[in-house]
């Protein structure tokens, strides 16, 4: 098996370790997480020149998606931290499992938040707590005093900021796309918020609480990356499919094909200059003594 030939070749490193069944698990998320990101690279280029940029923030979830649940699979990426609670010993902490969501949980925010008419200001901010809660965790997890609670209730403040901008102040904007995506979106945040809460219940149980073992924390967080990654990404892109990517005012796009051109190395065409047109002389006053006598105006 994949498993026993990686925990073999990467002998666990801490008392609370990764078994064989664990790392036969993580290689099977790690395919899943691989397979889609060849789907959708295959769909990305399937799609128009300037309609492509979901997609292709979807690819780059995926694809650190994929590198994480390899190196975990292989029993890469983890170091020894001494645990709190059931009888002291180590226990294995993943933080290329951090690194990845350090990537991806700001994009799939993004990826939502673009599709709403929140002002650039709000966007960054949103993106910036949830990169607090990321360290938090992290942080957290590698101190092995109750002080990691501290970093810990860190990270749940952040999460009520991105619930209250995900299920409050983005719906109450005004879609650029309309009602569509309007529709869409409220699914979509939904669904990803309720995902969130089962994430700090997951750490408090494994690093946190060392309530459960390393096997049944990656069972349990593989299934929330599949949900939160792969279905996620694949439901949202499915509403997206017929939206018109020019109410959303993206320019990237056209600015590669105007510029095509230019970069194959030929001449682009130049426009005509507008014709110079003469003014008008104005027209002479009339002989007179009227005109005669008027005074001369000063400019």
């Amino acid at each position: 098996m994949a498993g026993n030939q990686a925990v073999s070749m990467n002998p666990p490193n801490a008392q609370e370790n990764l078994s064989t069944h664990g790392s036969d698990w993580l290689w099977a998320v790690f395919s899943i997480m691989a397979l889609s990101t060849l789907l959708v690279a295959g769909a990305t280029l399937m799609r128009p020149r300037g309609t492509r940029l979901f997609h292709q923030l979807a690819v780059i979830v995926l694809t650190t998606a994929s590198i994480a649940y390899f190196s975990m699979a292989s029993d890469l990426g983890a170091t020894p931290i001494a645990a709190e609670f059931r009888g002291g010993g180590t226990r294995q902490i993943w933080y290329v499992r951090y690194i990845q969501w350090f990537i991806n949980f700001p994009i799939l925010l993004l990826v939502m938040l673009l599709a709403t008419g929140l002002p650039l200001s709000d966007i960054v901010t949103t993106i910036f707590m949830s990169l607090v809660i990321v360290v938090s965790g992290l942080v957290g997890a590698l101190v092995h005093s109750t002080y990691k609670w501290g970093y810990y209730t860190f990270g749940l403040v952040s999460l009520f900021y991105i619930w209250y901008v995900l299920l409050w102040h983005a719906p109450a904007s005004s879609f650029a796309a309309g009602g569509v995506v309007r529709r869409g979106y409220y699914l979509a945040a939904g669904y990803f918020s309720f995902m969130l809460i089962t994430y700090p219940i997951a750490w408090a149980c494994a690093e946190g609480g060392n309530v459960i073992t390393v096997t049944s924390e990656m069972i349990w967080y593989g299934i929330l990356d599949i949900l939160t990654g792969p279905v996620f990404l694949a439901f949202f892109l499915w509403e997206l499919r017929g939206v018109d990517y020019e109410a959303f005012g993206f320019r990237s796009g056209r600015y590669v094909d105007n510029n095509a051109t230019a970069v194959r190395g030929e001449k682009a065409p130049m426009m005509a200059p507008a014709p110079m047109v003469a003014p008008q002389a104005a027209p002479a006053a009339a002989p007179g003594p009227a005109a005669a006598s008027a005074p001369e105006q000063t400019v």
